[in-house]
């Protein structure tokens, strides 16, 4: 597996962009902050995963681990290939799509074109147990751990709590966010 590519970026293509690395071009599809990120003439370092089908070896480039393992999480849903994987780490930032999926968000994935409902659906459907919230959650954030783990306490599932959250002030401390969200149920 080609796990990441440091080189410079020399062409593009319909396909993507070429990255030369000590003088081999690597065709990289990449996502949009990769692209954004990969500037001609100064080197780059993308992180990549390789497909590999029947007929054809294709490299997908992205711009942190996170794109990449998120898109590694989309190949998982029944009916999701890469094109579609692709375009939806492409869509929006890692964070804000794990929120989306947690959420329930479909609308945020039928935004995206090529994704229909039925495949937003399976996308909610088939990745939201497997995210798990710490993903969701920035690093750094305890107030909204602690703030969570007394929704849990007090009954709400973790997805609940999550949406209880999303609908609070951040900046608040945790018992007055706790308030907030039981004042909206």
């Amino acid at each position: 597996m080609i796990a990441r590519l440091t080189g410079v970026p020399v062409a593009r293509t319909a396909d993507g962009m070429v990255l030369d690395v000590g003088g081999v071009g690597y065709l990289v599809r990449a996502t949009q902050r990769a692209s954004q990120k990969a500037r001609e003439g100064r080197e780059v370092t993308l992180d990549t995963y390789l497909h590999v089908r029947e007929d054809a070896l294709q490299l997908y480039g992205f711009a942190e681990p996170a794109e990449r393992e998120l898109f590694e999480q989309l190949l998982s849903v029944s009916g999701v290939g890469p094109k579609v994987a692709l375009l939806i780490v492409s869509g929006s930032t890692p964070a804000e799509l794990r929120r989306a999926i947690v959420l329930e968000d479909t609308t945020r994935f039928l935004a995206i074109p090529g994704v229909g409902k039925k495949t937003a659906e399976r996308v909610v459907l088939e990745l939201k147990e497997k995210l798990g919230l710490e993903e969701v959650v920035p690093d750094g954030a305890p107030t909204d751990n602690v703030a969570r783990d007394a929704l849990l306490e007090l009954g709400y599932t973790p997805v609940e709590a999550e949406r209880a959250l999303a609908g609070t002030d951040p900046e608040l401390a945790p018992e007055e966010r706790v308030r907030q969200a039981l004042r909206a149920a």
